[in-house]
């Protein structure tokens, strides 16, 4: 593989696992109730709990795309 093709491929990563985070981030404030109420079937928690736990779902999956595809992406654009 050249550096390229890994630059390339690490843009693209970024770019759809940026996409998928909008997505979740878009679903689960526009619809909200509806997750909740889908979720609330099979667990007994409360809507406070599951508020923190995709807010906090989210911050991990944004650290993970900057850790694993940005900041990568970023040295090879500077190293070549």
């Amino acid at each position: 593989m050249t550096v390229e093709i890994i630059r390339s491929v690490l843009a693209w990563c970024s770019v759809i696992n940026i996409g998928l985070l909008l997505f979740w981030f878009l679903f689960f404030t526009l619809a909200h109730d509806f997750i909740y109420r889908m979720h609330a079937r099979w667990f007994n928690i409360p809507v406070e709990t599951f508020d923190s736990i995709h807010y906090a779902s989210m911050a991990i999956f944004k650290t993970g795309i900057f850790i694993f595809n940005l900041v990568p992406y970023l040295a090879l654009r500077i190293v070549s």
